[in-house]
């Protein structure tokens, strides 16, 4: 397979976007995580929006890019248009609802049915992009019989996950294969700091090739909606103090230490939790349910389905306090969605979640995983409405500063470095000069 260009020009603000002549083609591998499934559900989260907002971002920057997914609903069409000159592709391999870990056994099936495609379309690409440690093998194949420079994050790491939460189970070739793609593919993708460190330290990845590239948020999406009439328009309480969570429903995430933290409160603070995330039928949120039964405050708890990203900022902005207790958090994408709605948040001190929330400037960070510490520093967010005012414009000022137009710049000049590298390299094997 060929690269298309011998020149594509760095990110710029002057409104004209790049240099797009020729366009730059992005194959973009998401095997498990469909980016149109509504984030919340199960297997589907941060990444569905990273993948979904990138993917818009670049397109309106001229990129073509096809996003390759396995069809996870028969009655999905095989070919989704997500933009001008954006795509979803729908790929059969295997059952169409398999767990999650048993697309393992589907991804040598998965990569030919990229290749079929691509094949029978006369499609080419420059780079290959790849989400999750299932795709980034796809990526790694890939990258190797088409010849091209493979980009890839991770999203979360199992040795990460099983040292923040010792009960934590993952199959026993996902740590090999996170190691096998972090130490091959051209550039890792890190959102923070902290999680680059941990690649360095723990799989063995070279520093040099990875790059620290925090996500973004839509801020013109994502902004404040006036607080008693989002609760009136939603059908909340319009009186009361209202914390929420909003994510997967899933142990890592620590929404037990949440729902203890409401049990220890005062009752007159008149506090209603709501939990934002996953389905009825999900054996964790029917856990979940029955602790609260237990301890006695059904009534001061609400679990709700997964919103549509829609409908989020009204949610956010009729929430006083938003609280992420995870035991780890590569990014935190919904802690930024809540900033950027002028939301106070409570949430863990772990993994890239203090490279959002400031501590007392626009939340609180808790350094221990115990329900006691996440009460003493709500308590006095919910007491103090002033402090929570204060607290929010500075959360949104905060995420004013994390535009997705921002993340994407960045993107675009590690593919257009690639991109110029490997036409380079084109070249010189074939023996022709080099351009100035």
């Amino acid at each position: 397979m060929t690269v298309l260009s011998t020149t594509w020009s760095s990110p710029g603000h002057n409104g004209l976007g790049f240099d797009r002549r020729p366009t730059l083609r992005v194959a973009v591998l998401t095997v498990h995580g469909c980016p149109v499934v509504r984030a919340g559900e199960k297997d589907s989260g941060g990444m569905n929006v990273y993948v979904l907002s990138t993917v818009h971002e670049l397109a309106s920057r001229g990129v073509a890019v096809d996003v390759f997914t396995r069809a996870h609903d028969p009655a999905d069409p095989r070919i989704i248009e997500l933009a001008p000159g954006a795509r979803v592709i729908h790929l059969k391999s295997g059952p169409v609802r398999p767990e999650k870990n048993a697309a393992y056994r589907l991804l040598h099936e998965f990569a030919d049915s990229v290749i079929d495609f691509v094949h029978a379309e006369g499609g080419e690409y420059d780079i290959i992009v790849s989400h999750y440690w299932l795709s980034g093998l796809v990526g790694d194949e890939l990258a190797n019989r088409w010849r091209l420079p493979h980009v890839t994050s991770f999203h979360t790491l199992a040795e990460v996950k099983r040292r923040a939460r010792p009960g934590e189970v993952e199959m026993p070739e996902r740590a090999a294969g996170e190691r096998h793609v972090a130490q091959n593919a051209d550039r890792v993708i890190a959102w923070s700091a902290h999680e680059r460190d941990l690649l360095v330290e723990l799989y063995g990845a070279d520093r040099e090739r990875i790059l620290v590239i925090p996500p973004g948020v839509d801020t013109q999406l994502f902004r404040p909606h006036d607080r008693v009439a989002a609760r009136r328009a939603l059908g909340l309480p319009e009186t009361g103090k209202i914390l929420m969570y909003v994510g997967r429903v899933e142990r890592l995430k620590g929404i037990e230490i949440l729902i203890q933290a409401v049990a220890g409160m005062e009752e007159e603070d008149d506090v209603t939790l709501l939990v934002i995330g996953g389905a009825r039928r999900d054996p964790e949120r029917r856990r979940l349910e029955r602790v609260v039964s237990r301890l006695g405050i059904s009534d001061r708890v609400r679990f709700m389905p997964a919103v549509k990203q829609d409908r989020l900022p009204q949610y956010y902005s009729a929430a006083d306090v938003c609280v992420f207790p995870s035991y780890y958090e590569s990014f935190g994408l919904a802690a930024l969605e809540a900033m950027a709605c002028g939301t106070p948040v409570v949430a863990s001190r772990v993994g890239g979640l203090p490279s959002i929330v400031r501590e007392g400037e626009t939340g609180y960070l808790i350094p221990s995983r115990c329900p006691a510490a996440f009460i003493q520093r709500l308590e006095i967010l919910l007491a103090n409405d002033h402090l929570r005012t204060v607290m929010g414009r500075a959360a949104r000022e905060r995420a004013l500063q994390l535009g997705w137009g921002v993340a994407v710049d960045r993107l675009m000049s590690v593919f257009c470095a690639l991109a110029e590298e490997q036409v380079l390299g084109s070249l010189e094997i074939a023996g022709a000069p080099a351009a100035d």
